[in-house]
């Protein structure tokens, strides 16, 4: 049996108006109908958050997943880049053409606590997943970076909110402002329209960076100090120029003076070619004496204060 070559294909389909119209509107869809992905064996997390007292934290982190965190801060409940999904990719009828989770989220949907805010980072299918955000309550705000919002315009959220870079909204006492990003927005390819970004979180004295996907860069320095520095680790091999490898991350984090280290964007997906346990391996290495700054490594992983 001669197997197709996808980079081909794939190449091909970046060529033509069709196939990136096509994607474009079954990226669209909201899952209802992916059986198939359903069937498919995923493992449990190796960690169940326990989520008592979780109102009571001043400042608090759960990865649930990937990019997906719940965080608490200014009396708030924040969820990141939701997906939930057991793959991630373009829908077609009942399957999804994309990469399998190599772990289950540490939280189902309904084991959530009510959110206030779903911050959007980019429109990548690994972090604006349309069938994880449709089963969400539309009672929540979401932020997502300009030329974005459309993309989730059909499921009646209750407020959706575009920031360009250096913008700012504010929710009482918490205020999420837009920060820069060395990555890329498009979902089709054609799209390069839509923003990008990652968020700063302030309330109450209090500081979270929520990094997202990015390569190496300097444009965070000035931030600083933060309590707690959400960095990706995973996906550089070999995707360097739009991932920060761990020693990268870890720099970055450093940069904006993290007193916390939260590494994500490993272990979930497979997303490119490293195993996948180098990118918490090499952070860990790479923090050594100052290693308990790293307060979550395995999925399901939780810290407070």
């Amino acid at each position: 049996m001669v197997r197709p070559n996808w980079r081909t294909i794939t190449d091909f389909a970046k060529r033509k108006d069709w196939p990136l119209k096509l994607a474009a509107r079954l990226g669209q869809g909201r899952g209802h109908l992916r059986v198939i992905d359903r069937l498919a064996h995923v493992p449990l997390a190796p960690r169940k958050p326990d989520l008592s007292g979780w109102t009571s934290h001043e400042l608090a982190a759960v990865w649930i997943g990937h990019a997906t965190l719940l965080l608490r801060i200014g009396g708030k409940t924040i969820l990141t880049d939701p997906v939930f999904s057991a793959r991630v990719g373009l829908g077609f009828g009942i399957a999804t053409a994309g990469p399998l989770r190599l772990v289950r989220p540490a939280l189902r949907i309904d084991q959530l606590p009510p959110i206030d805010l779903i911050l959007i980072s980019h429109a990548h299918f690994d972090h604006l997943d349309v069938p994880s955000l449709a089963r969400l309550p539309k009672t929540s705000t979401v932020i997502t970076p300009n030329h974005v919002s459309d993309l989730i315009a059909r499921l009646r959220f209750r407020r959706v909110v575009e920031l360009k870079l250096g913008e700012q909204f504010t929710l009482d006492n918490l205020t999420i402002t837009a920060q820069p990003v060395r990555h890329w927005g498009a979902r089709t390819f054609t799209d390069t329209h839509r923003g990008y970004c990652a968020y700063t979180l302030d309330a109450a004295g209090h500081r979270i960076l929520y990094g997202a996907d990015t390569a190496y860069h300097d444009g965070w320095r000035g931030l600083g100090p933060v309590d707690l520095a959400i960095v990706g680790i995973g996906a550089y091999d070999p995707y360097i120029a739009a991932h920060a490898n761990p020693e990268q991350a870890l720099e970055m984090a450093d940069q904006v003076e993290a007193r916390h280290v939260f590494p994500i964007h490993h272990s979930t997906f497979k997303l490119s070619h490293e195993p996948k346990h180098e990118p918490i391996q090499r952070l860990l290495k790479a923090a050594g004496e100052n290693a308990n700054r790293i307060v979550g490594r395995d999925v399901g992983d939780q810290w407070a204060r």
